[in-house]
C-alpha cells in the first residue's frame, strides 16, 4: 500500500482540458497527493495558447464550469494540440474527448502509458473493462489481457456512461445480498450531461422535458450488465467478461437541472429483500475500499435518506464532494415479481460520473499495482 502522499507524484496529462469533463479533471488534480498536472491538450482552436487564454471566449468571458476558480498552477500551462499529443514526460493520461477522437487518439497514447477515459469508444471491446470503484475491482485483471493482445505498455480504462454509474453502484449490493432477476429504470438527466457544444439549448429545455437521448438507453443497459458481470478465464487463455444475465430496461430523459442525474429504479430480486436489510446493504457498500485510503474516496459511496422528499439534485448532488450516490424512497416492489425493492437515486454526472470517478479508479489501480 502506498503512503498518503507520493514523492515524486505521477505526472498526468489531461486531454480535452477545456471541456466540461476536462475542466473537472483539472480541478480535481489540483493538490492531488498521487498525481500532478503536467500537461494539457485540447482542440486546434485552443492549441498554442495558455490555459488561461484558452478558457476565455472572444468577448473575454471566462468559460469555467467546474465551480470556483481554475487552479492557479494550471492557468499558465500551455495547451497542446490533442491530435499531436505525445506521452513524453507523462506517466498517465486522463482523456475527456469525444468518442470519434478517442477512437484514434487513445490507443496511440495507451501504447506507452495508462489512459483513463470518459469516452464510450472502447467500453464494449471484449478486452476492455468498464471499471467502477467498489463495484468490479476484479475486472481490472482484464487490463493485462488487453496489454498482451494489443502490445500496449499502458492500457485503456474507460469509465461508465454517467447515467450507468449510480445505477450500477446501487444494484451491486442488492445483487450481492438479494439477487436480481429484472430491473426497470427511468432517468431524469441534467443538461450538463449533454455537454455545451452542441448540448441542449436553453429554449429546448426550459419549461420542458425531453423524453429521448439518442443511444443512452442502450448504453446504460449494456454497460450495467457488463459492469455487474463476472471476469472469467485465466492468464493463459486470457480473461473475458461474462455479462450479468438479468433483464434491464431503461428510459432516459433530459430535464431542466444543471448537474446531477436522478433515477427511479425498480428491482425484482430472487430472494426476499426486507427494506431494513436493503438499507443496511447499501450503507455498508464500499467499506472494503476504505482500507486502501484512496484520497478521493468519500466517506460513503452510497448514502441513504429517510426523507421522502429526497434526494434532490440542488440539495444532495455535492455530498461526498460529488462522489456519493444518494438513495431515497426505499420501498418494496411487487409489480415485477414476488420479491423486490424500488428507490430513487441521485448521482453527480460530471464528478463521480466523469472526472472524479476516473481519478478514483486511477487511485485504486495505483494501489493495486497496475500503474507501476
Amino acid at each position: 500500500m502506498l503512503p498518503a502522499a507520493m514523492n515524486p507524484k505521477l505526472r498526468a496529462m489531461v486531454v480535452g482540458a477545456t471541456g466540461v469533463a476536462g475542466q473537472q479533471f483539472v480541478a480535481a488534480l489540483s493538490g492531488h497527493p498521487f498525481f500532478s498536472l503536467a500537461r494539457l491538450c485540447a482542440s486546434e482552436r485552443s492549441a498554442g495558447r495558455s490555459y488561461r487564454e484558452s478558457l476565455r471566449d472572444e468577448r473575454g468571458s471566462l468559460r469555467w464550469y467546474a465551480g470556483g476558480q481554475p487552479p492557479a498552477e494550471a492557468l499558465e500551462l500551455p495547451v497542446e494540440s490533442a491530435k499531436e499529443a505525445t506521452t513524453d514526460g507523462i506517466d498517465l493520461v486522463f482523456s475527456a474527448v469525444e468518442s470519434d477522437v478517442a477512437k484514434e487518439l487513445e490507443p496511440r497514447l495507451a501504447a506507452q502509458v495508462p489512459v483513463f477515459s470518459t469516452a464510450s469508444a472502447f467500453r464494449y471491446e471484449p478486452d476492455v473493462p468498464i471499471l467502477l470503484p467498489g463495484v468490479n475491482r476484479s475486472h481490472a485483471a482484464l487490463l493485462r489481457t488487453q496489454q498482451r493482445r494489443r502490445g500496449f505498455r499502458g492500457f485503456i480504462a474507460p469509465g461508465p456512461n454517467c447515467t450507468t454509474v449510480g445505477l450500477a453502484i446501487t444494484l451491486q449490493p442488492i445483487l450481492r445480498h438479494f439477487g436480481l432477476s429484472r430491473v426497470v429504470m427511468t432517468s431524469l438527466q441534467s443538461v450538463s450531461g449533454a455537454g455545451r457544444s452542441p448540448g441542449v439549448s436553453a429554449l429546448d429545455i426550459i419549461d420542458n422535458i425531453i423524453p429521448f437521448i439518442p443511444g443512452e438507453e442502450e448504453k446504460v443497459e449494456r454497460e450495467t450488465r457488463k459492469i455487474l458481470g463476472a471476469c472469467l478465464g485465466d492468464g493463459t487463455d486470457g480473461l473475458h467478461i461474462e455479462p450479468l444475465a438479468v433483464a434491464i430496461s431503461c428510459t432516459c430523459t433530459r430535464v431542466a437541472v444543471l448537474d446531477g442525474h436522478t433515477e427511479a429504479v425498480f428491482c425484482a430480486t430472487t430472494r426476499p429483500a426486507p427494506i431494513d436489510e436493503v438499507k443496511a446493504a447499501l450503507l455498508e457498500f464500499g467499506q472494503e475500499l476504505g482500507a486502501l485510503k484512496l484520497p478521493s474516496l468519500p466517506q460513503q459511496l452510497i448514502a441513504v435518506t429517510d426523507d421522502p422528499y429526497r434526494p434532490q439534485p440542488r440539495l444532495d448532488r455535492e455530498l461526498g464532494g460529488g462522489l456519493t450516490t444518494v438513495v431515497g424512497r426505499l420501498r418494496p416492489e411487487r409489480a415485477l415479481g414476488e420479491h423486490g425493492v424500488k428507490y430513487v437515486l441521485l448521482s453527480h454526472n460530471t464528478k463521480m460520473g466523469a472526472a472524479q470517478g476516473a481519478i478514483l479508479t486511477a487511485e485504486q489501480l495505483l494501489i493495486d499495482g497496475y500503474l507501476g
